[in-house]
């Protein structure tokens, strides 16, 4: 580990959002899936959830370019499991969904914890993800297509969020605890290291200023 690399490591880790989280139901699409996880890397999105394909889903490497080791993504069961977390953890739950009752999405706070939901493209947010989010966002648009590609959607959705978040300092200092912070940054920076201390049920050693492990 290169002290650049490990201090870039922090640096980024520094401005990632714990309260700001997508969640995927059913995007079965690789390239898409891919592309969110992307996104929310670029808007410091720590972890994302999703509700698996039945199928299940590999990343697409080419779009996702590595972001799978910066993202974390939590899987559920389904909708109920996901949205129901969320509400646990706090989390006001967004369905993105073109309906009439659907807010202008550049009118929501999104420096509330937020969880921005989105569907597969063809059949988008399900049923039942309606009835269990808090509120439901649109993207006006004035052409003669109904919705914008899933991927492209999350990301004017989350660089809004961005938007509002930097504009209220919520990017300067860390705002994640100590404790998750460090078991983070030793992840990104030694994953191997990491893995071997989780099977054996060990803790993780120290790190040195400039990420050398010291033990």
């Amino acid at each position: 580990m290169r002290p650049e690399r490990f201090h870039r490591l922090k640096e980024v880790l520094t401005r990632r959002q714990p309260d700001l989280t997508v969640l995927m139901e059913h995007v079965h699409k690789s390239h898409n899936f891919s592309a969110i996880l992307r996104n929310c890397d670029a808007a410091g999105v720590l972890e994302a959830h999703a509700v698996s394909p039945e199928r299940g889903l590999d990343l697409h490497h080419g779009t996702s370019a590595g972001t799978k080791k910066w993202v974390r993504v939590r899987l559920h069961a389904n909708v109920g499991e996901a949205v129901g977390h969320l509400h646990m953890e706090g989390f006001t739950v967004l369905a993105a969904h073109p309906a009439r009752e659907a807010v202008d999405y550049r009118e929501i706070d999104f420096t509330r914890p937020t969880a921005i939901m989105v569907g597969a493209e063809l059949h988008g947010v399900s049923d039942d993800g309606l009835a269990l989010a808090d509120r439901q966002v649109v993207i006006p648009m004035v052409g003669m297509v109904h919705s914008l590609n899933v991927s492209v959607a999350t990301a004017l959705l989350l660089y809004e969020a961005m938007r509002q978040r930097r504009a209220a300092g919520m990017y300067e200092t860390s705002r994640l605890d100590d404790a998750r912070f460090q078991r983070t940054l030793f992840e990104w920076a030694h994953p191997t290291v990491a893995a071997l201390c989780r099977e054996k049920g060990m803790p993780y050693p120290e790190l040195g200023p400039d990420g050398q492990i010291l033990s």
